[in-house]
């Protein structure tokens, strides 16, 4: 069944606030903007949260806890303890355990009054429309493009708003996109990047705190809206930057040639959205061997007989000062077009990064030079730590 914003009164008509609940939410109780009739618009509201990472646990501790009567979360990954230094929803305890599971656990504990949907699967074109329609507003806590993309044309379609937000390194942003009430998010970025000019956190990292300020505007503004109080970032996009502990805030302005919100939209259905971005997404370990790549037992035994091998390290400097492979060249990615001459084009170079995908996209950009005795490393460093030098740092 459909759920809006605009059914939420009515619906927060028929509930009722258990003494417990009242004691519960007695700070919300004595304030004007929110009183007895907000609480209950609270009670009776459902949101849905993409992701139970970083964004999203600050947006699910704190919308359990303001008392949102139904949460839903999808996601569909397992915690890492590289997760843990900004997923505050996550123990050292849960590492290996469904993020979903452990989530449920956290919330409920939080506020077992809250009814969580958990969706332990990955957000397509194919399931998202169903998904989304049962909730009144839905949240984004992603962290690729061909995910946002998604979020944003399948609330324009439902007419849902999508509340957003980002974080790369000590930079973050967020906005709310409500179709019929101001722009939605191709209105402020019409294309994706060209695959690999913007680097996931997973490359380039993030500050842990960054996601905990970031998620904390993103559920002001998902209650501000479901109480229909103040003045949410609707045609607006704050800037946050940590470093200098500023922000700024620019006017986003719906564009009439919008191919989804537009007023002659061309997208009227969900797409290929990893297509549309080129397949750009968060780094994730390239395991599955392809033509041209060598596994990290096959690099051990060409290093141990002595072959004239060039390793070439394209991961930025702050990675290499954490784990190496010996007497391999370091050139970032970022640096090999202007610095590929280093290498010698008769040399065969084994090429790697964290996990292999960077290193694919060197590959591609050193054969457009005209070198051909390339090979990638399966798996990348994380590899070699895993399976042939267990005392090497792992990040």
């Amino acid at each position: 069944m459909s759920a809006s914003l605009d059914s939420l009164p009515a619906r927060a008509a028929r509930v009722q606030l258990s003494t417990q609940e009242a004691a519960r939410y007695s700070r919300h109780l004595i304030m004007p903007e929110v009183g007895m009739e907000g609480q209950k618009r609270l009670k009776a509201a459902s949101v849905l949260l993409i992701g139970a990472g970083g964004l999203g646990s600050p947006l699910g501790l704190y919308l359990a806890a303001a008392g949102v009567g139904r949460i839903g979360l999808i996601d569909f990954d397992v915690v890492d303890f590289s997760n843990l230094q900004r997923q505050i929803l996550h123990g050292t305890g849960d590492v290996g355990r469904s993020k979903l599971q452990s989530a449920k656990d956290r919330l409920q504990a939080i506020n077992p009054e809250v009814r969580l949907d958990l969706h332990e699967t990955r957000l397509t074109s194919a399931n998202a429309l169903p998904l989304f329609e049962p909730y009144d507003l839905i949240v984004d806590g992603t962290d690729n493009f061909p995910t946002r993309y998604l979020v944003n044309d399948a609330c324009v379609l439902l007419q849902k708003p999508n509340v957003y937000g980002s974080i790369f390194r000590f930079d973050g942003q967020a906005s709310v996109f409500y179709p019929g009430r101001g722009p939605c998010y191709r209105c402020l970025y019409p294309e994706p990047p060209p695959p690999g000019e913007v680097p996931s956190c997973a490359e380039g990292g993030v500050l842990g705190i960054l996601p905990g300020l970031i998620g904390c505007i993103q559920a002001t503004e998902a209650v501000k809206l479901l109480l229909g109080q103040g003045s949410p970032l609707i045609g607006r996009l704050l800037l946050y930057d940590a470093l200098q502990m500023s922000f700024r805030e620019f006017r986003v302005r719906r564009n009439p040639r919008c191919p989804v919100c537009g007023d002659h939209p061309t997208v009227t259905k969900l797409i290929d959205y990893e297509q549309f971005c080129g397949i750009r997404g968060q780094e994730s370990p390239s395991s599955v061997a392809t033509s041209g790549d060598i596994s990290v037992e096959e690099l051990k035994l060409l290093l141990e007989s002595g072959e004239d091998v060039l390793i070439l390290d394209v991961r930025n400097l702050e990675e290499i000062q954490i784990c190496r492979l010996s007497d391999s060249l370091v050139i970032p990615l970022p640096q090999l077009p202007q610095r590929f001459d280093e290498l010698d084009r008769e040399r065969e170079i084994i090429v790697h990064c964290k996990s292999g995908m960077r290193s694919q996209r060197a590959i591609h950009f050193l054969r457009q030079q005209g070198f051909s005795r390339l090979r990638n490393l399966t798996g990348g460093i994380l590899a070699w730590a895993d399976r042939i030098d267990r005392t090497m740092l792992k990040y």
